[in-house]
């Protein structure tokens, strides 16, 4: 009975919250205007750090009579402009407050409140608009539906150094890809913006700049017209390059290494121009220094890779400049020690870090290596295995098929650094080095599998096959069985490799191994049994059809299960010869085993051994 009585007692203090909230927007529909005007700036100062408060009154009905008021033509200038400083309190609040304030349409109404003559009250409402834009919940498209919108923003620029501020700050987070990067440079983004470079304003400065970034990424046009643009007698490149000297902001620093780096990338700036390799690509090996901020780390880190990924030169100068590789190896040691259980949220903020600091680390590592193999050495020589052991597990993870990152992390050689792994005497890395062979060699193209034999050799593959460590064996034979798929696969593979594979399977199924072992390496003659011609090289081996014939009457249902897979995949059919390896098999014996097995108690092999059984009446 007792929890009957909650929902009341919940009830009764939510109408003391509201009630307490109520009379501010009571007020609002004072017939008084002073009245008005007296309640809205007391609402303002009650709900200034207080999200509690914020909510109750946006659950009260407060925004959309603040909206009314500030577009009603015959409230005074101070009255909307301080119902604009309300809402734009309102918008600082949840992520749920912003979207309560879209559901009542208040970008319109602020859009239209920038026509007013009034400077503060363009300024107010330009501060709201810049507060809502720069909510991960308000879509960006919103600036660009009514096309009179950025013209008038770009008039409002020479206003004042506020306009200035949140003008730029919409445009930097509502410029998302080359349509809104268009729309901005054909309305003179760069001609108007340009000149807040040098204004007295840091804010002004720093909201100018990151205008340039998001302009400029992977967009040729606008950085083609950056590299010519005049700012009091000097060009812009020269500009960016005084902003990321060491005595500037470390906000500013990197924000101007963004902008080189991407109209360096965009063909504007040569790899090999004095402005990149002395001053761009050196700031970046600075931001990942361990005195930066982890933000710093990360953006630092992601914007040197995105920098060298195409030129080897650059690759070649990052790895020697300030112990970069060596540097790259404190990304892993983050978080160094787990926080306490009490604090949920340091936790969630450390392990969050903690990945995007190893992202951007591979990133980094992978555009250092992409094109040369003394880089990809100096690499691994350079990290000790319990950073080597972490960052081979998360690699694990970055090959699976489905990953974004497998590709690049492909094109920059990881298939050598990996096979190194593999011959390490630390166990976790062997084992971590060819589990990530084995994500690499999943539905993967037949390059790769042959890049993946040719860089390990079938030497190595041998002693995997035989090493101590049962995690290293059975990743061995996951390894195998992902490159023995797919039929054109599985008969180029056996064509050059077949004898060696042969022969491993053979001493695994021969020797004193575990069920599992056993049950993955049948698994792999069942591939074999998949191949066109590969399948031969089963048929051929007397000794082989008898170890299947073996495990066919085993007492253990999965090894029964895996042979009777290679048995289906020599008697189908439907295949070329598939008659004399019937034949073949029924000599051995193998259709009477069919027979007692279409009788076991295991539905899954009892089914099977019927299956198997109807190729023969087919």
């Amino acid at each position: 009975m007792a929890c009957l009585l909650e929902t009341p007692i919940r009830m009764s203090v939510l109408s003391e919250v509201t009630a307490s909230s109520r009379h501010y927007v009571d007020r609002l529909f004072d017939p008084d205007p002073q009245k008005v005007l007296q309640g809205v700036i007391d609402m303002k100062n009650a709900v200034i750090g207080n999200n509690k408060q914020k909510a109750n009154l946006i659950v009260l009905g407060a925004v959309p009579r603040l909206l009314y008021l500030l577009q009603q033509e015959t409230s005074s200038t101070e009255l909307k402009t301080e119902c604009a400083v309300v809402l734009g309190s309102l918008a600082m609040g949840t992520e749920n407050n912003v979207k309560s304030l879209l559901d009542c349409h208040i970008i319109p109404a602020l859009l239209q409140g920038l026509l007013s003559p009034d400077l503060k009250f363009i300024e107010a409402c330009l501060r709201c608009l810049r507060t809502v834009f720069t909510s991960p919940v308000t879509p960006e498209e919103l600036l660009y539906t009514d096309a009179t919108v950025i013209p008038h923003l770009m008039a409002l620029l020479s206003r004042s150094r506020y306009t200035q501020e949140y003008i730029c700050q919409i445009f930097s987070h509502c410029c998302k890809g080359p349509d809104h990067q268009t729309i901005l440079f054909n309305h003179g983004a760069v001609q108007n913006i340009a000149h807040l470079l040098t204004s007295p304003s840091y804010k002004v400065r720093m909201q100018a700049l990151k205008c340039f970034s998001v302009l400029a990424f992977e967009n040729p046009q606008v950085s083609m017209t950056l590299v010519n643009v005049l700012v009091d007698g000097e060009l812009l490149p020269q500009i960016f390059v005084k902003m990321l000297q060491r005595d500037k902001p470390i906000e500013m620093q990197l924000t101007s290494a963004k902008c080189l780096t991407y109209m360096c990338r965009a063909g504007a700036i040569r790899t090999d121009d004095s402005c990149i390799v002395l001053k761009t690509l050196p700031c970046l090996v600075r931001m990942c220094s361990k005195e930066r901020l982890l933000e710093e780390r990360v953006e630092g880190a992601e914007t040197l890779a995105y920098l060298i990924e195409p030129d080897v030169e650059l690759q070649r100068i990052a790895s020697i400049t300030d112990h970069l590789i060596a540097m790259l190896a404190d990304y892993f040691k983050y978080p160094s020690s787990v926080s306490a259980i009490t604090d949920i949220k340091r936790l969630d903020h450390d392990l969050k870090h903690a990945h995007e600091l190893r992202q951007a680390a591979f990133k980094l590592y992978a555009s250092l290596g992409a094109n040369d193999e003394d880089i990809r050495k100096k690499v691994l020589q350079n990290a000790p295995d319990e950073i080597l052991v972490v960052a081979s597990s998360m690699l694990c993870n970055l090959l699976l098929e489905f990953s974004p990152s497998k590709e690049p992390i492909l094109e920059s050689g990881a298939v050598e650094l990996l096979c190194g792994l593999t011959q390490s005497e630390n166990p976790a890395l062997r084992v971590n080095g060819i589990w990530a062979l084995m994500n690499m060699a999943f539905q993967a193209e037949q390059k790769i599998k042959a890049d993946i034999l040719r860089s390990l050799s079938t030497e190595q593959l041998f002693r995997l096959l035989s090493d101590s460590d049962l995690n290293v064996l059975m990743k061995t034979l996951g390894l195998l069985r992902n490159l023995l798929s797919t039929r054109p696969h599985i008969d180029k593979i056996m064509s050059t490799h077949g004898k060696q594979i042969m022969q491993a399977v053979t001493l695994i199924l021969e020797g004193e191994h575990s069920i599992e072992v056993k049950e993955q390496t049948l698994c792999i003659l069942a591939n074999i049994a998949d191949g066109t011609t590969a399948k031969e090289l089963i048929m051929t081996n007397d000794d082989i059809l008898q170890k299947i014939k073996y495990y066919m009457g085993h007492s253990h249902v999965k090894l029964q299960l895996a042979a009777m897979f290679c048995i289906s995949n020599l008697i189908w059919n439907e295949e070329e010869g598939s008659q004399e390896r019937q034949d073949k098999l029924r000599d051995m014996g193998i259709v009477d085993i069919l027979h007692k097995l279409s009788q076991s108690p295991d539905s899954n092999l009892c089914d099977k051994a019927k299956t198997a059984l109807q190729q023969y009446l087919a």
